[in-house]
């Protein structure tokens, strides 16, 4: 008998159904690869949602199964946005995207170039994605103190630009910087390239603090908190408006001056500006409140003097957690002539400076403008808030 014809005899016979069996199986693995990822873009995974109040530097649209932010350049044109892609780990990526850069939510680690990204972490109580900072040296927050001593978070700057080697290395699933999309800047080509998603973080540019700690949406919807940051922006929000109404309804308000003298110019916030909000809701009489611009003025001394001759209150006085009156006056003996100088009536935000020289007022203060309200308020209407103790402030002596 010829084994060999009939196992090939066999064989030819049974070969028609084999393939059959694995043309099978392989559809079968597809059609549930397909019907996972259909039935993943058919979900609705955001049953709440971020609504942008105040902010006009971005915008969040929300679908089924990924988010689309635009963070708009200061022109406000469509050329400045930077359009970027939040996608659910997992699930498909959509059509008609092609240019928005790709971020995987809920983001698992995190890059950032600023203190102040810090203090929108730590609002969300998420210090725990941060493994890299631009300088370990420059935060306050005490938890990410813990984790740079831990070795958990890594220094990502270098000549005052990015150790693109050490992230690249890192790989971490978005590096936030600071800038504008309209910058056109192309800095971070290299880490696009390898895979790091780059988000630009334009807080600086809106002149509201409700707009501007409202910028912590954005580091919501990138880690799928938006039940925690509306439960916490309400209530901050609500606290705001409650002590701004309390200082609205005064009769007198105290006059002011801000800043300093520095080489040639004394810089002060112009009338539309984030700290000049500050100053109007707070109830404070703030000279050139009415002078329609967001920038700086760069005075000079003599254009100054006579209006800081008379204020009551001398306001943001320096930066050094060790600044005194007599220090302030051996920067200039003019200083001594202020009516404010001679009261002792000079405040700074420079309460909260730990050892390292860095000022919790520019990290936890810009997601906390109802606690800086309540300071101002407490300096200049102190019956307003009998209670309340300053944070961020404090006198200089």
């Amino acid at each position: 008998m010829n084994y060999s014809r009939i196992r090939l005899l066999l064989l030819k016979n049974a070969l028609p159904f084999l393939v059959l069996i694995t043309v099978y199986g392989c559809n079968c693995s597809e059609s549930q690869s397909e019907q996972k990822i259909s039935k993943a873009e058919g979900k609705n995974y955001y049953n709440e949602k971020a609504e942008v109040k105040y902010a006009k530097g971005f915008t969040i649209d929300y679908f089924s199964h990924y988010k689309i932010v635009n963070v708009i350049g200061t022109s406000g044109q469509a050329a400045d946005t930077a359009k970027y892609l939040l996608l659910e780990r997992g699930t498909a990526r959509p059509e008609g995207f092609s240019k928005a850069q790709l971020i995987e939510i809920p983001v698992r680690s995190m890059a950032v170039m600023s203190s102040m990204h810090v203090g929108l972490l730590g609002f969300l109580g998420s210090e725990n994605v941060l493994t890299g900072l631009a300088n370990l040296q420059y935060v306050y927050s005490p938890e990410v103190i813990k984790m740079i001593s831990s070795g958990k978070i890594a220094e990502i700057g270098r000549d005052q630009g990015l150790n693109e080697e050490k992230l690249i290395e890192m790989h971490p699933g978005l590096l936030m910087t600071m800038g504008s999309p309209g910058a056109k800047n192309h800095h971070y080509q290299t880490l696009e390239q390898a895979g790091i998603p780059v988000l630009t973080n334009s807080e600086w540019i809106e002149n509201t603090p409700l707009a501007r700690a409202e910028w912590v949406k954005v580091v919501a919807a990138l880690l799928n908190k938006e039940k925690e940051v509306n439960t916490k922006f309400a209530e901050m929000e609500q606290e705001y408006s409650r002590i701004a109404s309390l200082a609205a309804k005064v009769k007198d308000k105290p006059a002011i001056i801000s800043g300093l003298n520095t080489k040639d110019a004394w810089f002060l916030p112009g009338g539309d500006s984030y700290m000049a909000r500050f100053f109007k809701d707070a109830g404070a009489d703030y000279h050139w409140n009415d002078v329609k611009t967001d920038a700086s003025l760069p005075l000079n001394f003599e254009a100054v003097y006579p209006f800081a001759l008379n204020a009551d209150f001398w306001l943001n006085v320096g930066f050094d957690k060790n600044d005194t009156k007599k220090g302030i006056l051996a920067m200039d003996s003019r200083y001594g002539d202020f009516k404010a100088f001679k009261s002792g009536k000079m405040y700074s935000y420079n309460n909260r400076v730990n050892e390292r020289g860095s000022n919790d007022f520019f990290e936890s203060g810009t997601v906390n403008p109802h606690i800086v309200l309540s300071d101002l308020i407490k300096i200049l209407h102190p019956e307003l808030l009998p209670d309340h103790q300053l944070v961020y402030y404090k006198q200089l002596r």
